[in-house]
């Protein structure tokens, strides 16, 4: 068959067979009567499995590598094509978000849209330094978007703390977002994102937060229970309680009920929730002094009663502790 036959029935062009057999991929190796060249059978297969390998993303040499290599393995070729199209993929994604973001900055001119691309670079940068400048940099000129996701990925404390500021300044706008932080499958993204939410001083971060309550991850709850109770919100007290039983956090879980008992309905259902978990034989000693100390600061006739019985503990350093804070209480 000559090229021109070829050339038609296979739908690649005479000018790249030529073009293949420049480069020795497939070459003519009939001849007809009048002696042009013709393609035999054996060589349309070879030009078919050309175009086959091409429409895998490879390149020229990388075919003929595949057709005369006799030690090649078809497993590295298909195992590099996937790495290589898992770079490019990488590659277009980023580039869109960053196209994306940029967009979303809504800027005015050129000099607006560098400002834009250089904040985002500087975003992405190895160097914590710039990491913290940019996100110091970025109220109003990068969008939200763009730093939840630089939150939810920085490890460096310095600069996770710019940016959970950043977006404390920039109101509820990025809320969404964090809020898919706190489902992540990653833990630590979970906390960077409940981090985040805390230091938003809005209603809808307070709401967030007590949904939070809730959750599955143990760490979220207690942080957001933490952050709650600063805020005055009662819901939180159950974590708060259960944190001082188990000795998580408990000076700063104590200090949160201390805030919120200066309401005396609260100050009430406080100190019940940690009489309740004053079992005599169950609670540890350790939980028990624990539950005393937390009580010193509760006021009402709950924690006092609740203080008298403690008095008597079993265990010596519990009742000395609780007659030491009794007799702190009388002074006041």
């Amino acid at each position: 068959m000559l090229i021109g036959e070829v050339a038609r029935r296979s739908g690649v062009s005479a000018r790249m067979l030529r073009h293949y057999d420049s480069l020795g991929l497939v070459r003519p190796t009939g001849r007809t009567v009048a002696g042009y060249r013709e393609y035999s059978g054996e060589d349309i297969r070879r030009i078919f499995h050309i175009e086959s390998l091409r429409s895998l993303g490879l390149s020229l040499r990388e075919v003929g590598r595949a057709l005369d290599d006799p030690g090649f393995r078809p497993s590295d070729l298909v195992d590099d094509l996937v790495r290589q199209t898992r770079e490019r993929i990488a590659g277009e994604v980023e580039l869109l978000n960053r196209l994306r973001r940029i967009g979303a900055a809504e800027p005015d001119d050129w000099a607006d849209v560098l400002q834009v691309v250089a904040l985002l670079r500087d975003l992405g940068s190895e160097s914590a330094d710039r990491r913290q400048r940019a996100a110091l940099s970025s109220v109003g000129e990068v969008p939200v978007e763009a730093l939840v996701e630089a939150a939810l990925s920085e490890a460096d404390p310095n600069v996770a703390g710019a940016l959970r500021w950043a977006l404390a300044q920039s109101g509820d706008d990025g809320l969404g977002l964090l809020a898919e932080g706190l489902d992540a499958p990653t833990a630590e993204v979970r906390r960077r994102a409940v981090r985040a939410v805390a230091e938003i001083p809005h209603d809808a971060a307070t709401d967030l937060l007590r949904d939070a309550l809730t959750h599955a991850d143990l760490a979220v709850r207690r942080y957001a229970a933490l952050v709650l109770g600063a805020r005055g919100v009662v819901d939180a007290v159950p974590t708060l309680v259960e944190m001082i039983v188990e000795g998580t956090n408990d000076v700063d879980a104590a200090d949160a009920l201390s805030a919120l008992a200066g309401d005396p309905a609260s100050a009430d259902r406080i100190a019940t929730g940690l009489v309740e978990r004053l079992v005599p034989g169950v609670s540890e000693p350790a939980a028990r002094l624990r539950l005393v100390q937390a009580l010193a600061d509760l006021p009402g006739s709950t924690a006092s009663t609740a203080l008298a019985e403690l008095s008597d503990d079993g265990d010596r350093v519990v009742a000395l502790t609780a007659t030491y804070v009794r007799t702190l209480r009388d002074a006041r």
